[in-house]
């Protein structure tokens, strides 16, 4: 169900005051517990008087915890901020019946209050409750807000409609070369909608002029007549349709469902074709619908159970707009422990609005880029666009030379509750960002992943600008605001480090793609052989008192060379042996050669003479089986003595 709080903020924030509330108006109760005055005003959205009949029933000593949280949200909705962030700690500190939801008001409660410098201390205290996704978006948007955001900002021409009316004007949306939009302004008058006194929704047309104003406003009569709400409408070309949410009805009457709900439907009309209701539930409401006539998707908010907050934002697949799949969630990037409403996609952007505590006031619109099925960090779009009031509803198109855009606010100086602005622009809304993500894997094993490894973002400056830890599947993602070049390092204990800068074009290829980062495991890369820690190579052998390198031996010291790059802090000794065959002094002589070949060759492929501390021959001063002098011996056991190692010197301390 649709919780208490997120019905009554102001009808731009959640149009479910002015959507799910009937004419009868809606009554809860508690399991085992008599309901009082405060419930009645509570649930029934008059939180003025459920606040004053809460306080009453407080002095009397007879409030519930339940009934102590509602009246902690009634503060909320009526603005008291420092009351509701005083009421909310109390419940937090004694017995807390609050989910994230609820985190989010205390949070939002904090920041408008005296009490702001508490916001951070409760935000590290709740962290763990929240997804690492809402906190990389936190951590993102702060960062953009509070240093500088506004040298990117674009600047807009925002102006009000001149057709606003005194009532609520929201939602708009393009029709082929008009607008539509969502309004309270009475047409039937024998019909009022009692909690936002004015007339139930109706959705207008109107002509869209050169200025972006708007004139010969009409009921936009191509669609289904109800006397109820009919709302949020959204235009498929392809599908010469029209989405937009209605009052669930049977035989033109109210429907309820067993608690005395009211809820909306999403309804598809095509113009001047059939009408169908595509998603109903008498005890859930479905908002701002959305179709993508490129993906065939079915967007809109709606506040299920599985959520992250209040109302989040769906999709469903269709096959031209019938609906063939469940509701699936967009997941902890987008959604939050707020409410998410109004999506829209433009040019591979994905804009909605959030309620979420890191936000500028009320509802803020935010940009996501989309990749693939994922989603970028949203950002918000700044002081411009939005306000510390409530914003929301962009929709926006490419005009002449620029762009042409609508949304609504209830920001100070409208005409009505909430009015529709438009604006021009030059450029797409939303800050310019960079994106790396990828798997970090084994450089070795390539189909083995590296969970829980450092990746970080430097700018040219030398100061990290983003890090995160890849995941148990080895999957990493960063973002950040847009620079010519960065650095990318990603690290873990006992692995290589990786390094590696960008530039302008290199950063470019890489929007849109994966970037997989591989680190080599040290104890993949060495092994123990008598008694130290050795670089992993196969057995190799010289030619019979020779000393030069066969291709099989370079190719085996590639592996060292490979070694060195990971692990450039290693120091190396090298150390060759012969068998008994031959005179001791000449053995000498012939594996110290070996061992200074085998060093030539390490120097000459970018190993640092300074990283080899010893080039060492011990002839046959280390036989390893019975092949001693005089003693036969078939081949294959002489060969066993015939070796060269390249020891790790400070193996003990390297990782200290």
């Amino acid at each position: 169900m649709i919780p208490q709080d997120f019905s009554n903020m102001s009808h731009a924030k959640k149009i479910q005051l002015t959507l799910w509330v009937s004419l009868l108006g809606v009554v809860f109760c508690f399991a085992q517990k008599k309901q009082t005055e405060g419930d009645v005003f509570f649930f029934q959205y008059e939180y003025q008087k459920a606040v004053r009949a809460y306080e009453k029933e407080l002095s009397e000593g007879t409030l519930s915890k339940q009934q102590f949280l509602n009246l902690a949200d009634a503060y909320f909705e009526t603005n008291n901020f420092e009351k509701a962030s005083e009421a909310y700690i109390k419940i937090y500190e004694q017995d807390t019946l609050m989910d994230s939801h609820h985190y989010n008001k205390m949070l939002q409660s904090l920041s408008k209050s005296p009490n702001a410098e508490g916001k951070e201390d409760f935000l590290n205290s709740i962290s763990s409750s929240f997804s690492k996704e809402l906190m990389e978006n936190v951590e993102f948007n702060n960062q953009l807000l509070q240093a500088g955001a506004n040298e990117n900002q674009l600047e807009y021409e925002i102006f009000n409609l001149q057709a606003n009316s005194p009532q609520t004007d929201f939602a708009p949306s393009f029709y082929n070369n008009k607008l539509l939009f969502s309004t309270g302004r009475q047409v039937n008058k024998k019909l009022r909608y009692e909690p936002g006194n004015e007339g139930y929704f109706n959705i207008y047309e109107s002509e869209i002029q050169p200025s972006g104003q708007i004139m010969s406003l009409r009921v936009f009569e191509a669609l289904e007549d109800t006397d109820y709400h009919k709302a949020t409408p959204s235009f498929s070309s392809d599908l010469n349709s029209v989405f937009y949410v209605v009052s669930n009805t049977q035989n033109g009457e109210l429907s309820f469902d067993s608690n005395g709900k009211n809820a909306l439907s999403i309804a598809k009309q095509t113009v001047g074709g059939a009408y169908q209701l595509l998603l109903k539930d008498l005890s859930t409401s479905f908002y701002y619908p959305f179709y993508d006539d490129t993906s065939g998707k079915l967007y809109f908010a709606a506040d299920f159970e599985d959520g992250y907050g209040g109302t989040d934002i769906y999709f469903v697949y269709t096959n031209n707009g019938q609906v063939m799949s469940a509701p699936i969630n967009l997941g902890p990037r987008i959604n939050s422990s707020g409410n998410e409403i109004a999506p829209y996609i433009f040019e591979n952007s994905f804009y909605f609005a959030s309620d979420v505590f890191y936000g500028l006031g009320g509802m803020d619109i935010y940009k996501s880029n989309m990749e693939g099925e994922d989603f970028g960090i949203p950002i918000n779009l700044g002081n411009q666009i939005n306000t510390e009031f409530d914003d929301f509803g962009l929709i926006i198109k490419n005009e002449g030379d620029g762009l042409l855009g609508y949304f609504a606010s209830n920001r100070p100086g409208g005409k009505g509750k909430d009015d529709i602005y438009g604006f021009k622009v030059d450029e797409k809304p939303g800050l310019k960002t960079i994106t790396f993500k990828g798997e970090v894997i084994n450089a070795n094993s390539t189909s083995d992943v590296v969970p829980n490894a450092v990746v970080s973002l430097w700018n040219m400056d030398g100061e990290m600008v983003a890090s995160t830890i890849s995941n148990e599947n080895g999957e990493y993602r960063l973002e950040i605001p847009y620079e010519t070049e960065v650095v990318i390092e990603a690290t873990k204990e006992r692995y290589s480090r990786f390094i590696e800068q960008f530039g302008t074009e290199e950063l470019e290829e890489l929007q849109n793609q994966s970037y997989d980062i591989g680190l080599s495991f040290y104890d993949d890369l060495v092994e123990e052989r008598e008694g130290q820690k050795v670089v992993k190579m196969d057995d190799f052998y010289f030619d019979t008192s020779s000393t030069q390198l066969t291709d099989e031996i370079k190719s085996e010291l590639g592996k060292v060379v490979d070694f060195m790059k990971a692990f450039p802090e290693a120091q190396l000794r090298i150390e060759t042996y012969t068998d008994s065959r031959g005179g001791n002094s000449t053995n000498f002589r012939l594996t110290q050669g070996r061992s200074d070949a085998i060093k030539r060759y390490l120097v000459e492929n970018g190993i640092p003479a300074t990283s080899i501390l010893y080039s060492i021959g011990y002839g046959e001063d280390k036989i390893l089986n019975n092949c001693t002098n005089g003693v036969f011996c078939l081949e294959t056991l002489h060969k066993q003595n015939q070796r060269s190692l390249v020891v790790v010197l400070n193996d003990n301390v390297l990782f200290d």
